[in-house]
């Protein structure tokens, strides 16, 4: 990967989150049209209390969607992450 982030960005990979219907059925997110907000944690800037490989919820709707070589990332402001997945 070749992208820095800079003033407390994090880089995020996206995890896709499956949802099951109530009869079991399994609905991947590919599926679904909304975005997801839950990404692995793959870079982040100077002085950032997340590290590399945290699993995070962001806030919806204040994502950067960048591609690097064949492969897209989520760029997200610190501030925008809501939680990390212990």
């Amino acid at each position: 990967m070749n992208l820095k982030p800079l003033n407390k960005h994090i880089v995020l990979e996206a995890v896709e989150v499956e949802k099951t219907t109530a009869s079991g059925i399994v609905i991947p997110e590919t599926a679904d049209k909304e975005k997801t907000n839950k990404g692995k944690v793959v870079a982040v800037s100077d002085n950032s209390s997340l590290k590399v490989g945290d699993v995070v919820f962001f806030e919806k709707f204040s994502d950067h969607t960048v591609k690097d070589g064949d492969k897209e990332y989520i760029i997200v402001k610190e501030e925008n992450i809501l939680a990390v997945l212990n």
